[in-house]
């Protein structure tokens, strides 16, 4: 039997998204985002309150990255959920992390994570008291040890971490359990 539990995002699982910009006086500021995810074939969406440092500094250079936090570093990863650029002026340098200018936008790449889009900002728009900032990916960088022999990232190397908004706990990303597109093909056969 099910209960009901009411109204709640009850999505799961949720990747934690590390959003990287350069402030006005170009230091690196990373955000931990929960409400993001992947919304065409080369853009991003990422919801944010308006109040957000990350959201003042996407506007004045019209970029950012988004990197996949993972296992390694998930005490960083939930600092930059924790800690506020609009408080504290040293939180990148806090963390330990090191970050270089993209080749591809005006952002940091934080380089300890294991997968990074480099996005320019395609479109922002208000929506139920937040700021929805979608980016056009223009570039994905991966540290070679998440690819597979061909290139491609495997999903199983990158130990992303994902967001449990039930319990306010992290997962890691499991093992392979399909393939997709063909596991449900025995029904297109009926």
């Amino acid at each position: 039997m099910k209960k009901d539990l009411g109204s709640l995002p009850a999505v799961f699982p949720m990747p934690v998204l590390m959003v990287a910009t350069y402030g006005e006086d170009g230091k690196v500021d990373v955000m931990n985002v929960a409400w993001g995810g992947i919304c065409t074939m080369d853009k991003i969406a990422l919801n944010l309150a308006p109040e957000r440092k990350t959201l003042k500094n996407i506007r004045a250079r019209k970029a950012f990255t988004v990197a996949l936090a993972d296992l390694a570093h998930m005490k960083e990863a939930d600092f930059f959920g924790t800690a506020s650029g609009n408080v504290m002026t040293d939180k990148f340098e806090r963390s330990g992390l090191h970050a270089v200018k993209s080749s591809h936008v005006d952002a940091p790449v934080v380089e300890e994570f294991p997968l990074t889009m480099e996005c320019e900002l395609a479109e922002e728009r208000e929506t139920f008291g937040e700021i929805r900032v979608v980016g056009k990916i223009v570039n994905v960088k991966a540290d070679e040890k998440v690819l597979d022999a061909n290139g491609k990232v495997n999903a199983g190397k990158l130990n992303a971490i994902m967001f449990d908004q039930y319990q306010n706990t992290y997962y890691t990303t499991g093992e392979q359990v399909g393939q997709a597109w063909r596991v449900g093909a025995e029904f297109m056969k009926k």
